[in-house]
């Protein structure tokens, strides 16, 4: 157990995920209290099952990030059953790497939408709650991606995570007065499976790339470590990343 993790309430959006799920985890083992948002139902189910046999704390709430009618109600929902929210996190995501002159609308739209606005409609949600409370944390998984143009192939997906810094830089610095922190998180390669959503002309380009990534354990513990600080302490960014790994 953690004496600053032990009982805070913690959502995690896009909590089923390989990110999201690894840092349920890890933060159910040091006493959190878990709620896991996602779209996967089935997979939600298996991350809370493990956790509960682990003796921890997990609910699960059903959500897609992109609609933020839905995200409202999941914050709502959270706050009723647990009578609070000390951090959210924003680990929905995708990577959709494809040549720009493939011309894929519907892939670029999907990156946006699920990539920045699900990260906007989650603070959206959830910063009311911390106002009222004068408290909470926000950690934002933004990417490498973000702090150098993955190329060819990686404008959009980066477009979307140098929006997020951005924002999450932004928003720290509305709320310095505050006693709100931000941290966005940058990752490199995680084997989240993230890599095998990349179809057509660069989906083996992705799969050699994500031979040396690292676990998603990893960024858990990155994770954890910024939520553990004292309350005077905001670690702002992390950058974590294969150590063989030169982007």
């Amino acid at each position: 157990m953690s004496e600053n993790t032990t009982g805070k309430v913690v959502l995690i959006l896009g909590g089923a995920g390989g990110i999201g799920s690894a840092t349920a985890r890890d933060l159910a083992s040091k006493g959190a209290r878990v709620a896991i948002a996602d779209i996967d139902e089935e997979q939600m189910v298996a991350v809370t099952a493990g956790i509960f046999r682990s003796n921890g704390s997990a609910q699960r709430y059903y959500v897609d990030v992109t609609n933020k009618d839905l995200v409202r109600d999941v914050v709502d929902r959270v706050v009723a059953d647990f009578g609070k929210i000390d951090v959210l996190i924003n680990a929905a995501g995708i990577m959709l790497i494809r040549p720009l002159t493939e011309i894929n609308t519907c892939e670029w739209e999907t990156t946006i939408d699920l990539n920045l606005k699900g990260t906007l409609w989650g603070v959206a949600a959830v910063l009311p709650v911390f106002q009222k409370q004068c408290s909470g944390h926000i950690i934002n998984l933004g990417s490498i991606h973000g702090l150098k143009v993955f190329s060819p192939g990686g404008a959009v997906h980066s477009a979307s995570k140098y929006a997020i810094r951005a924002f999450s830089e932004g928003l720290r610095a509305e709320l310095a007065e505050t006693s709100i922190r931000v941290t966005t998180v940058t990752p490199g390669a995680v084997d989240t499976g993230i890599q095998n959503k990349t179809t057509g002309t660069d989906s083996e380009r992705m799969l050699e790339i994500y031979k040396k990534a690292i676990p998603a354990s990893a960024v858990s513990r990155a994770i954890t470590f910024a939520i553990e600080q004292p309350a005077a302490v905001d670690i702002n960014e992390i950058v974590i990343r294969p150590t063989a790994q030169f982007i």
